[in-house]
């Protein structure tokens, strides 16, 4: 960051990621294969129309903890930057999951770095890997939280970074982490 320049607010809301049209971007949690699922994934896709998926089919799919950028066809946006968040599994011992919020953490890393390496200043995320990834919400809020604030404040040049959450209780645990 920058000396002297405030670091971006982190702000939280309640609402549909699809509709959101005060930011330059909004992140997608998406599969290894970048071509549309459930969740928000599949809300974002159906949203996009089949420019979308066109795009995504050029990029041969993503990693897990890295990030892609498209155009955002027929959303309120201009961009989407896709991210493969990981698949929780309560059975690992420490070690993996350690590993587990290693990636998580890069989802949210390389979707900073994309966003700044491209222009964009104002970054829209939901929850990355807690729905059909059953990542839980608590400790991928934390892992969110500390990982936005670092990379925003390394790379600068952000305006606001925005949680959109479906339910209160995701935002609620987002809130959490924030004040935290």
């Amino acid at each position: 960051m920058t000396p002297g320049h405030d670091p971006a607010p982190i702000l939280v809301r309640r609402g549909d990621l699809t509709r959101v049209s005060d930011v330059d971007a909004i992140v997608n949690a998406a599969n290894a294969t970048l071509l549309g699922g459930g969740g928000v994934d599949g809300a974002i896709h159906r949203a996009a129309g089949p420019g979308l998926l066109a795009a995504c089919r050029t990029l041969g799919g993503c990693a897990t903890g890295d990030a892609k950028l498209t155009g955002g066809y027929d959303l309120p946006v201009d961009h989407v930057i896709h991210t493969v968040g990981p698949i929780w599994s309560s059975h690992g011992d420490a070690q993996v999951r350690a590993a587990k919020d290693a990636d998580l953490a890069s989802c949210y890393r390389r979707s900073l770095e994309v966003a700044h390496a491209a222009g964009l200043h104002r970054i829209a995320f939901p929850s990355i890997a807690t729905g059909a990834y059953r990542y839980p919400v608590d400790r991928a809020a934390r892992i969110a939280a500390s990982t936005v604030r670092e990379t925003t404040a390394r790379l600068g040049g952000f305006d606001a970074i925005v949680f959109v959450l479906l339910d209160e209780a995701t935002a609620a645990a987002y809130e959490r982490a924030l004040a935290g």
